[in-house]
C-alpha cells in the first residue's frame, strides 16, 4: 500500500470556539471533530501522517491544534492562524513555535471583506516575518483573488507558498475562465505549490461526478508540476459532499495516469518537502 500524507485536514472542539463560517442550521459541520474521530477513516485508506490546518481566525484555535498534534503521534505539522496585519506578529510566531510542530500559516482571505488583503502592504509585511522562521503560507483564495498571487510571489521569492483547493473554480458550473487562466499565470513561479483538495465541496453536494472535477484537475496538472502537487481530503468540511475514501478515490480518478515516481509525490513527498517534515 502507498504511503499518503493528508495535507490539509481541520479538528475543532466547537464548545471551544466559534466557527461563523459554518452553513446555518443543521449540518454535519456541527459537532466536534477531533483525532479520535479521524483515525479510523485515514487508516482504511492508507493515511500514515497528516498537516491539520486553522479554520478560525482565532491564536485560541491554533494553540488548540499545536496541543492535539502533541499527543497525536500522526500529526507531523500545524499549519494555523495569527494577525499578520499586527505589528507584533513576530512574537505570536515565536510563541506558537514554542508549543508545537508549526510549519505554516493561513488566513481566510477568500472570506475577508477587503479583496485586496492579501496584498496590502501589513500582510507583506507579515509574511515576511513568516518567511524569516522558515514557515510556509497556505493562500486560502476564491477564483477572484488568483490575479494577485504574482504579485506576492515576486514580493516574497524566498516564502514557499500553496494554494488551497484549487483556488476554488466553479465547478458546479462547470466554468473555467478566467479562474485556468489565472491560475496558470500563478504556477509559473517556482515558489508556488498546489493542494488538489476541496474540490466536491465546490461541486453539486448532492449530484456531484467525477467527470465534474476532471477538466479542472487535469488543467491543474497541465501546469504544475508533480514537485508542486499535493493531496488533502479538507475533511471534514468534505463530508457536506462526499465521505474521506470518496475525495481521494476520486482525486485519484481525476489525476489520471500517473507514474509510480509521480503518485509517490502526490500522495506524500511532495507535502513532506514543502512543509519542511521529515520522513
Amino acid at each position: 500500500m502507498d504511503k499518503i500524507i493528508d495535507s490539509h485536514h481541520h479538528l475543532w472542539d466547537i464548545t471551544k470556539l466559534e466557527y461563523p463560517w459554518m452553513p446555518p442550521g443543521e449540518s454535519v459541520l456541527k459537532k466536534n471533530y477531533l483525532p479520535v474521530d479521524l483515525y479510523p477513516v485515514m487508516k482504511e485508506v492508507g493515511v500514515v501522517r497528516t498537516i491539520v490546518v486553522q479554520a478560525a481566525h482565532d491564536i485560541r484555535e491554533t494553540e488548540f491544534l499545536l496541543n492535539q498534534a502533541q499527543t497525536t503521534q500522526w500529526i507531523a505539522g500545524v499549519v494555523g492562524w495569527v494577525d499578520l496585519n499586527d505589528s507584533r506578529v513576530g512574537e505570536s510566531l515565536d510563541k506558537l513555535l514554542s508549543l508545537g510542530p508549526l510549519v505554516g500559516i493561513r488566513h481566510q482571505a477568500e472570506d475577508d471583506p477587503d479583496d485586496d488583503w492579501l496584498v496590502k502592504r501589513e500582510t507583506i509585511r507579515g509574511l515576511r516575518e513568516v518567511e524569516s522562521r522558515g514557515l510556509k503560507y497556505d493562500v486560502l483564495i476564491k477564483a477572484r483573488h488568483l490575479r494577485h498571487v504574482p504579485f506576492l510571489a515576486e514580493e516574497l521569492p524566498s516564502l514557499p507558498m500553496v494554494i488551497d483547493h484549487i483556488a476554488k473554480p466553479f465547478i458546479s458550473e462547470q466554468t473555467m475562465e478566467p479562474w485556468a487562466n489565472d491560475i496558470s499565470a500563478a504556477a509559473a513561479y517556482k515558489n508556488i505549490y498546489c493542494k488538489v483538495s476541496g474540490m466536491v465541496t465546490e461541486a453539486d453536494h448532492k449530484n456531484w461526478k467525477v467527470s465534474d472535477l476532471v477538466p479542472f484537475v487535469t488543467h491543474i496538472k497541465s501546469i504544475f508540476s508533480a514537485d508542486k502537487l499535493m493531496w488533502g481530503s479538507d475533511w471534514p468540511v468534505c463530508l457536506l459532499a462526499s465521505s474521506y475514501e470518496e475525495v481521494l478515490e476520486s482525486t485519484l480518478q481525476a489525476m489520471g495516469s500517473l507514474t509510480e515516481a509521480e503518485k509517490e509525490k502526490f500522495l506524500y513527498s511532495t507535502a513532506l518537502k514543502f512543509y519542511g517534515i521529515e520522513d
